[in-house]
């Protein structure tokens, strides 16, 4: 193998810190000899990785294409350092979760910590993702199951419906139409609009409804996130539509949610890659959280 392993650490540790210094501190070796590993690395490669002018390291387009695939590398290499280190420490093993930003705001931490409660052994590994990230997510193996907010649709998953919900209005406490049991899309084209970006699936839905409702509107903020739109109206500064999960049961402080008039129906999923078996560990938190779906939403399977 000519690019051999300590290479590709020394070379990543150049790309990350921009220097050969830094990449000494870095690994805990000297500067000389990280220096002597990358000039060993570019005569073995016949490759120019970095362009030297002074002092400064600037790296060649070569160098940025073998950062992307080393860069992947590590963080496979990562994975598996991690995995020994959980069936050597952790008998019970490790879960790997993911799923969409609104839903680890209310809907899914408590499901995590009933889970820890029963099962203190097991490592869980939880993070957000986007739809569009979600399939590279599963069947990289970054996730094991991923709860998914919007429907999903790849030939490589395998999607079981989890429940349904609803998009909702949001206003600030005070706000004319916070008196009102539910608001239609025509009152709140009249009100400052913080709205999610028509370019992500959440804004996608909230257009189609209005031009289903013939409803004409500008947004005065364009959002990607819950709890930014959440912030916002908290002080005034507009009222807005967002999931009901992003807000959940208890709500946020100073925001008053209403029902639409006009239904922009969600539909919840439990998303895991074709090619795995799901995991002990797996199969005990789809339990869970199937439980919590219909405790707290009277939905579900």
């Amino acid at each position: 193998m000519r690019f051999k392993l300590r290479q590709m650490e020394a070379f990543r540790a150049v790309m990350l810190t921009g220097s050969m210094n830094g990449a000494a501190k870095l690994l805990f070796v000297s500067q000389p000899a990280i220096s002597r590993l990358i000039a060993h690395t570019e005569q073995s490669l016949g490759l120019q990785l970095f362009e030297r002018d002074k002092g400064k390291l600037t790296p060649t387009p070569e160098a940025h294409r073998l950062f992307q695939e080393v860069g992947a590398l590590f963080d496979e290499a990562l994975r598996i350092d991690e995995l020994a280190r959980d069936l050597a420490e952790r008998p019970e093993g490790a879960l790997t979760l993911c799923s969409s930003p609104s839903l680890a705001l209310n809907f899914v931490p408590p499901v995590i910590a009933q889970y820890l409660e029963l099962y203190p052994n097991v490592r869980l590994k939880y993070h957000t993702t986007l739809l569009a990230d979600m399939a590279h997510e599963l069947l990289g193996r970054k996730a094991e199951l991923a709860v998914s907010v919007l429907p999903i649709d790849h030939p490589n998953l395998v999607v079981e419906p989890l429940a349904t919900g609803e998009m909702v209005c949001i206003l600030p406490q005070g706000h004319p139409l916070a008196s009102r049991p539910a608001v239609g899309l025509a009152e709140l084209a009249e009100c400052r609009l913080i709205l999610y970006s028509r370019n992500i699936p959440f804004g996608q839905l909230v257009a189609a409804a209005f031009q289903r409702a013939n409803v004409s509107w500008t947004a005065a903020v364009d959002i990607v996130r819950a709890e930014l739109a959440c912030a916002l109206v908290r002080v005034g500064a507009g009222v807005a539509i967002v999931d009901q999960f992003s807000v959940g049961q208890q709500g946020w402080p100073g925001v008053v949610t209403r029902p639409l008039r006009e239904s922009i129906p969600l539909s919840l999923s439990l998303v895991r890659s074709r090619f795995e078996r799901p995991s002990r560990q797996v199969q005990r938190f789809v339990r869970l959280i199937k439980e919590h779906a219909r405790a707290s939403l009277g939905t579900g399977p």
